[in-house]
């Protein structure tokens, strides 16, 4: 009966080990396709861990009653280390928490410098941003902008930033961080307990596997940038609670961050450099980010929609514009310009405030994450 007691403690802990593995980043852990396995664990983890316990508690006593009493101490210490460790330590929403509180800061009362990078979104006549080196570490942030609920993401180990309205099945949502899949943060919804990927919205795992979350048009630019576009725009400040968890230097929106999972590569096309990522009808294409910095502007076709893609003389900000009639543009500080007339950052016309070149989705990230999630994709 003492063999029970072995084969309950060790494999306990072994589950643990295994239920934490295949959702976060450890040694060849996130280049396998087991995100089924991984659900699978998850899902029947209590069933698991009462049958292991059992199995302990049938062995217990005959264990203990045999010498030496200290090598079933021993063991049961260990694995209630390994269980806690992996419970309480390496889950992602122990090691990653929510924002206690969600505050804004206008113009004059903003504490974050010019060139802090942001995530930015209009809704009905409101523009919130949410810093990058708050929301790398949070994972998500859930807000409301104009009267439309949105989850705000990011993933540090992909370089993405995502937002989308937290609908599931017409209601509202709530999201937890569970692990990663293939490098790429991965949530759960509270009603359900699908697994949706962070990088396109999409359930890969649960009752809705195949339904996708209705992604919010956002864009990235410094503060200096949003400001000089939308003056009465808001900042979201770091939460005091997590003060010691942020990088408050802007060390990784900078290039500079120095872990494994989220450095930069400062050359071109490798796993960790940055590439400007635009899919648009299923076709999707990849930009070296180091040659945007060398030419600001790339006037440029992806399947049957001419595009131009545009970084700001900040060297940060960039955003990309669908091209009526594939007129050519050109830059001329922050504004484009072209036969047809002039236009601002945000796309707005100078001649007539009416008129508006159509923002297309332009995402910066790492290379390896691009090619992951669009293995289709073409290089410019």
């Amino acid at each position: 009966m003492k063999k029970l007691f072995y084969l309950g403690v060790i494999s306990l802990a072994l589950f643990e080990f295994f239920n934490v593995y295949f959702i976060m980043p450890m040694p060849g852990s996130q280049r396998m396709n087991s995100i089924s396995l991984a659900y699978f664990l998850y899902s029947y983890r209590w069933l698991f861990r009462i049958s292991f316990g059992l199995f302990f508690l049938a062995g217990a006593k005959p264990a203990f009653a045999q010498k030496p009493k200290w090598i079933p101490a021993v063991v049961l210490i260990a694995s209630v280390a390994i269980i806690y460790f992996f419970n309480f330590v390496m889950s992602a929403d122990h090691m990653f928490l929510q924002p206690q509180h969600v505050l804004f800061r206008d113009k004059s009362t903003n504490q974050l410098s010019d060139s802090t990078l942001v995530v930015s979104i209009e809704n009905n006549g409101q523009v919130k941003a949410y810093p990058i080196r708050f929301i790398l570490y949070h994972h998500q942030v859930q807000d409301t902008i104009g009267g439309k609920p949105v989850i705000v993401t990011y993933c540090n180990v992909c370089h993405t930033g995502r937002v989308y309205e937290p609908m599931v099945n017409g209601k509202s949502e709530k999201f937890r961080l569970v692990g990663m899949d293939h490098f790429n943060a991965m949530f759960e919804d509270a009603t359900t307990k699908s697994w949706w990927r962070q990088v396109n919205g999409e359930a890969i795992a649960g009752l809705l596997k195949g339904e996708v979350l209705p992604e919010i048009e956002s864009t990235q630019m410094t503060v200096k940038k949003l400001f000089d576009l939308y003056p009465h725009a808001i900042v979201m400040q770091g939460d005091q609670a997590s003060n010691s968890r942020y990088d408050t230097l802007g060390k990784f929106e900078k290039g500079k961050s120095k872990s494994s999972l989220t450095r930069t590569d400062s050359r071109s096309w490798q796993d960790k450099s940055w590439v400007i990522g635009i899919d648009i009808n299923g076709k999707s294409k990849a930009y070296d980010w180091n040659q945007l910095k060398k030419v600001r502007i790339i006037n440029d076709q992806i399947g049957q929609q001419a595009i131009v893609l545009f970084l700001s003389k900040d060297g940060q900000s960039f955003t990309a514009f669908e091209r009526p009639d594939a007129e050519t543009y050109s830059a001329r500080g922050d504004s484009l310009v072209s036969a047809l007339g002039d236009y601002d950052f945000s796309g707005l016309s100078f001649k007539d405030t009416t008129q508006k070149l159509k923002r297309i989705k332009a995402s910066q990230e790492f290379w390896h994450s691009w090619r992951t999630f669009h293995p289709a994709t073409e290089r410019f």
